[in-house]
């Protein structure tokens, strides 16, 4: 028996009864609309980066046999999508041709900002006192791409992420312009 994840209410709503994914209610304040709104435009514009970053990385080492399987699509619609393609792809081709463990080594610095925002997205979320059901179905959905994130996380670790040379620097950088995508995002 398969389990249903809190995104299918978005990705499959013929499969939930969730009223929350057909509009925002009218009895949401403007901070709490104005919070769902930031979330979920960031969130949207990284899991299109993200999916070109892999897609960059696949373009580059889609032929080895031990890189190429962990390599996952997942992709969600954005306004930002052009720009989240190009620099998602250039990212992920770029540090794939520095090597193997360069491209672990940029899915661990964004998978690393990308938990903590969703962390941070939670938290902001909690302090919200709110019995609509979109603020708590949001909740889930961002508990399932954090967990997602983390195991993309686990998984560069493993297959030697830190190995890569000039880890800590390509870390600092990747993570520098996931971080600064992220307030971009929130404001466009």
């Amino acid at each position: 028996m398969s389990r249903t994840l809190p995104s299918a209410a978005y990705t499959d709503p013929g499969r939930t009864q969730e009223a929350s994914t057909s509009g925002t209610s009218q009895d949401i304040t403007k901070l709490q609309k104005d919070t769902l709104d930031a979330a979920l435009r960031v969130d949207q514009a990284g899991e299109v980066a993200a999916n070109y970053i892999y897609m960059g990385q696949l373009a580059v080492l889609g032929r080895d046999r031990t890189v190429g399987p962990l390599i996952q699509h997942r992709v969600r619609p954005t306004i930002l999508w052009q720009v989240a393609k190009v620099a998602g792809f250039g990212l992920g081709a770029l540090t794939a041709l520095m090597g193997k463990e360069a491209a672990m080594a940029c899915t661990e610095a964004v998978e690393t900002v990308i938990g903590e925002h969703y962390d941070d997205q939670l938290k902001e979320l909690n302090e919200m006192k709110s019995s609509h059901p979109s603020i708590s179905l949001l909740k889930d959905v961002i508990r399932e791409f954090r967990d997602d994130e983390l195991e993309h996380l686990d998984t560069a670790v493993e297959y030697h992420s830190q190995r890569a040379p000039a880890h800590a620097l390509l870390s600092t950088v990747v993570g520098g312009g996931c971080k600064m995508a992220i307030e971009l995002c929130k404001r466009f």
